[in-house]
């Protein structure tokens, strides 16, 4: 009995399983099949079958089960370009060449020759709406101003071409991307004809002086002058050239004693360097000293270094902190999660006043203030609204991009990363402090019309900065350069990859305020503050 029974629980047992996998085995299952990947094509419109997009079916396990189609996702070709024209802005050409498809092997090389045989000094884009061409073509028109120099404003519009490789969109380059006018081997030139000019004045009514390293920025000062047209080489279709000459003798803002100073000052300067000076009141230019060639004390855009902080402590000052707020200076701040900052020499000055920091130039207390007070682009904001750095008419150019990430908000609060500023630019910071309200240089006795109207700095602002920057004469970074005495200033020590670093000095005293450059000059403290020195005694 007990083996009878034994066999029917074996044969009983067998028989469910069996059921259970032939269950198993016609139950409805989930299944997922994907077209064939295939390589985009640019230039596809929508409706042509070869640029279908690739796409994944579903297969759902129920009674009604049904055929759902979802694209995938190939990123968003509006990154592409946006980076793509960020980074050519900032003059970035190993992130352009990482951007786009089959770069020429002299991709950069054609970037920097056509800058500088046409002399550009800066470039400024405004993109367009992005326009798809199918799924793997899409397409941004954009206005574009490049600052030439010795000529001015050269508006141009063009077209970024983008399409989808494996996944990834990546601009297509080609010549007419620079400028149309380079489409199909066309070329363009800078051409220079020597005229006779009758000479320039200085406000005085008295020539310039001897050697006045003014050449690039004033006509006829040897009673000769350039003329220059920009031309498209095939048509000789002249796009930009030099105004008209005056029949007279003019004169001109520069007063002949600052002009004679600032030029003296620059004697025996072995970097390229440059001085400007402003009237504080009016912002007439009184002097202009350039050996940096080209009009870049005007309108050449290099980082400010701690020339900067002025801008930044003034963000500080209106976020509800004093001259005499106790904050910290050590030697070494991480923004948290993000980057490190050290001061210079690493100096840990402890805890000190906001005077102190600023006169000292303490990175790690104005990375850290930044970094606590000034996001969500309060920085950007403050430099574009009260000091001018945004894309403006006028004689001077700076920028600030809008913050990315903590590090480059860190960066930017000490004058590095996106910020980048003339020497003129600088002396229009410093003139704003004294007068206590910003406004563009001028070379005319009146603004021109389409001139950016002045902007108040809040009292109390422009009161703190003054102390903080008198601080930097007498107790900071500047107490060893001979300033004379009633100077206020701010050294600058500004980075540069590869080289020594850029030596920058800004300040005011009396009716002026100037700003001293020194390319690759080092320390601040140490090559441009006494060039400042020598500048003031000699008025």
């Amino acid at each position: 009995m007990r083996r009878r029974w034994l066999l029917v629980m074996i044969t009983a047992v067998a028989a469910l399983i069996v059921i259970a996998v032939y269950a198993l085995m016609v139950a409805p299952s989930e299944v997922v099949a994907s077209l064939p990947e295939r390589s985009g094509v640019p230039g596809r419109t929508a409706g042509d079958p070869s640029s279908a997009p690739t796409r994944a079916f579903t297969l759902i396990p129920a009674p009604t089960a049904t055929l759902t189609p979802t694209p995938t996702s190939p990123g968003d070709p509006g990154q592409t370009a946006t980076r793509y024209f960020a980074a050519w802005q900032a003059g970035d050409l190993s992130s352009m060449i990482g951007l786009v498809a089959d770069p020429p092997a002299d991709f950069a090389e054609r970037h920097r020759r056509f800058d500088a045989e046409l002399r550009v000094s800066s470039l400024s884009l405004n993109p367009g709406e992005l326009r798809r061409q199918g799924e793997e073509a899409a397409e941004v028109s954009f206005r574009g101003v490049r600052e030439v120099t010795g000529l001015g404003r050269w508006v141009f519009s063009s077209a970024l071409h983008l399409t989808l490789r494996a996944g990834t969109w990546k601009v297509l380059w080609a010549p007419e991307t620079l400028h149309p006018l380079l489409k199909d081997g066309g070329s363009l030139r800078l051409k220079e004809t020597q005229v006779h000019r009758p000479a320039t004045l200085t406000r005085e009514g008295l020539p310039f002086p001897r050697d006045s390293r003014a050449g690039d920025y004033f006509t006829g000062l040897d009673d000769t002058a350039v003329d220059l047209a920009l031309e498209e080489v095939s048509s000789g279709r002249v796009l930009l050239a030099s105004p008209a000459p005056s029949p007279a003798a003019t004169r001109s803002t520069i007063s002949q004693p600052v002009q004679a100073a600032a030029a003296r000052a620059l004697d025996g300067v072995e970097r390229p360097a440059a001085i400007v000076a402003v009237d504080v009141q009016t912002r007439q230019v009184r002097a202009v000293a350039d050996t940096l060639g080209g009009k870049l004390a005007f309108n050449g855009l290099y980082p400010p270094g701690s020339t900067f902080k002025v801008v930044t402590a003034a963000a500080l000052l209106r976020s509800g902190l004093t001259p005499e707020s106790p904050v910290a200076c050590p030697a070494a701040y991480t923004i948290p999660n993000a980057r490190g900052f050290t001061n210079d020499g690493g100096a840990d000055h402890g805890t000190v006043t906001l005077t102190m920091a600023f006169a000292l130039s303490c990175n790690t207390t104005f990375v850290q203030q930044a970094y606590e007070r000034l996001r969500e682009d309060r920085l950007r904001a403050e430099a574009a609204d009260r000091f001018g750095f945004r894309e403006k008419p006028g004689l001077s150019s700076c920028r600030i991009r809008p913050e990315g990430v903590p590090d480059e908000l860190g960066s930017d609060a000490i004058g590095q990363n996106s910020v980048q500023a003339s020497p003129l630019c600088m002396a229009e910071v410093a003139a704003a402090v004294a007068s206590g309200v910003w406004k563009p240089a001028t070379m005319t006795a009146d603004p021109a019309a389409d001139s950016p109207p002045p902007v108040p700095l809040d009292e109390n602002v422009a009161a703190g900065l003054r102390a903080m920057m008198s601080a930097v004469v007498t107790q900071g970074t500047a107490a060893q350069a001979g300033l004379p005495p009633d100077t206020a200033g701010k050294t600058g020590t500004a980075e540069v990859d590869g080289a020594e670093p850029h030596s920058w000095f800004i300040g005011y005293r009396g009716p002026l305020a100037f700003a001293v450059f020194v390319q690759n000059g080092g320390s601040g403290g140490r090559a441009a503050a006494p060039i400042a020195a020598s500048f003031l005694k000699a008025l």
